[in-house]
C-alpha cells in the first residue's frame, strides 16, 4: 500500500480555523487527521504542499515511524509548531488507515485498553457576559449536561500582572462556578501563561479555597525555572505543555519537577505515537497526561484513543458540546459524552469519517487569536480573538 496524495480542508469557527488532512492510498483506503493552527493556516498548508512532494507521496502508511522521522529531520531545519502540526495531521491519518486496513481501532494497535471509559472535561461553555451570575448559570448547564469536570479562564486581559480590581473580579467568577457545580465536580483553572511567578503565586493562594484540580500554564512557557518557582510555592497541581511541540523539550521540565500534569496537543506534537512516547516518559516521573484539545471531532477522536490505552492519562478536554456544537457534524462517529465520560471507540481506525459536504458549510474565516485584547471574553467563542468580518 502506498500514499498517492493528500487533501487539505479548512473549517471555520467563530474563534479559530480547523485544518483537516485526508491521506489517500492506492488501495482505496483514506485516513484523516486534524490540527488547529492559530494565525498560521496558510503556512501550514504551504508546508504540507511541499511535504507531500518531498516525503509523503509514495510512502507506506504502515511505516508511520519512518514517515515521521523523514518529515521531522529530512529538511534539516529544526521542526517547530508548523512542521510538527503538519506531521501530526499526516501521522494521525496514517494510524487511521492502518486501523481500517486491519479492522481494528487505533487504541488496540497501541497496546490495548487500560480503562473502559475516558473522563472528559468541558471547555467552551462560558461564552457569556463576564459576571458571577452569568458564569454560575452557564456552569450549571454543564453539570446538567452530565459533565463532572469543567475548565475556565476567569482572567481578563493581562500581561505578567493583574491589578487588584481585576484579580478580585476573576476570583469572584471562580467562586460562582464552584458554587454552581458543588464540591463533587472537578474545577480546572486556565491561566494561559499570562503571569509573572509573583502574580501567579499570589493568585494561586486566592484560588485555594475553591480547590481547583490544576492551575494551567501559570507563567509563559519559555522559562521553566519560573514555572518551577510557582510549583514550589503552591499546593495546587500545575499543568502545562500545550505550547511545547517536541517531546525532547519536556526533558528539562521533568528534571525540574515543575509540573504535575503535562498537556501535549496531539495536533501540534507530531501525532498520536509522539504523545504516546511522551506519556511513557512522564510515567517514569509520576506525571499525568491531560492532552490539550481544542480541535474538532477528528482531533478529539485521536486523543480519545490515547485516553483508552495510556495508563497515566488523566482527562480529555472537549469543546465541541458547547462553543463548537454545529461543527460536530463535519466528522461523524465520535462517541458522545455521557455522564461525564467518553465510551471506548470500537470502529476500525479512528472511528470517524470526514463529511466533505458538511465541511463546505463552514468556510474558512478571517479570525485572530489575541490573548491580550481587552475584549477577549466575547460571546461568539471562548478564545481571545478579533473577528475582522
Amino acid at each position: 500500500m502506498r500514499i498517492t496524495k493528500i487533501g487539505t480542508h479548512v473549517v471555520g469557527t467563530p474563534w479559530r480555523n480547523l485544518t483537516f488532512v485526508t491521506v489517500h492510498t492506492d488501495e482505496g483506503l483514506t485516513g484523516v487527521g486534524e490540527t488547529r493552527m492559530l494565525g498560521h493556516t496558510d503556512a501550514l498548508l504551504g508546508y504540507l504542499a511541499e511535504a507531500e512532494r518531498r516525503h509523503i507521496v509514495g510512502s507506506d502508511p504502515f511505516d508511520v515511524e519512518d514517515l515521521v522521522q523523514r518529515m521531522k529531520y529530512g529538511d534539516y531545519g529544526r521542526a517547530g509548531e508548523i512542521v510538527m502540526s503538519g506531521i501530526a495531521c499526516v501521522e494521525t491519518a496514517c494510524w487511521d488507515i492502518v486501523g481500517k486496513a486491519l479492522g481494528q481501532p487505533v487504541w488496540r494497535l497501541l497496546g490495548g485498553k487500560v480503562r473502559d471509559r475516558v473522563k472528559a472535561y468541558a471547555n467552551g461553555w462560558y461564552t457569556v457576559a463576564r459576571t458571577p451570575d452569568d458564569f454560575h448559570a452557564a456552569a450549571k448547564k454543564v453539570v446538567e449536561r452530565g459533565y463532572r469536570a469543567l475548565k475556565l479562564d476567569p482572567f481578563g486581559a493581562g500581561r505578567l500582572e493583574l491589578d487588584h480590581e481585576e484579580t478580585m473580579r476573576s476570583i469572584a467568577l471562580v467562586e460562582a462556578v464552584r458554587d454552581a457545580i458543588g464540591p463533587e465536580c472537578e474545577l480546572l483553572v486556565e491561566m494561559h501563561g499570562r503571569f509573572s511567578p509573583a502574580t501567579a503565586i499570589r493568585v494561586a493562594e486566592l484560588l485555594e479555597p475553591y480547590a481547583p484540580g490544576w492551575l494551567e500554564e501559570p507563567v509563559p512557557p519559555e522559562n521553566l525555572k519560573a514555572l518551577a518557582k510557582v510549583s514550589a510555592r503552591t499546593r495546587l497541581p500545575i499543568a502545562t505543555g500545550e505550547r511545547v511541540h517536541d517531546r525532547f523539550e519536556f526533558r528539562e521540565l521533568f528534571e525540574l519537577q515543575a509540573a504535575d500534569i503535562v498537556q501535549p496537543d496531539v495536533g501540534h506534537f507530531g501525532g498520536i505515537a509522539e504523545v504516546r512516547k511522551l506519556a511513557a516518559t512522564a510515567e517514569t516521573h509520576y506525571v499525568q497526561v491531560a492532552p490539550h484539545n481544542v480541535g474538532g471531532p477528528v482531533l478529539t477522536a485521536a486523543t480519545l484513543h490515547l485516553g483508552v490505552c495510556v495508563p497515566n492519562f488523566k482527562i480529555l478536554e472537549h469543546f465541541n458540546d458547547f462553543a463548537d456544537a454545529p461543527i460536530k457534524k463535519v466528522a461523524r462517529g465520535l462517541p458522545e459524552v455521557v455522564d461525564g465520560y467518553f465510551a471506548v471507540p470500537e470502529a476500525p481506525g479512528l472511528g470517524v469519517e470526514l463529511d466533505l459536504d458538511a465541511v463546505a458549510e463552514f468556510p474558512r474565516r478571517d479570525v485572530d487569536f489575541d490573548l491580550f485584547a481587552e475584549d477577549w471574553h466575547l460571546r461568539e467563542g471562548t478564545g481571545p480573538r478579533r473577528n475582522r468580518r
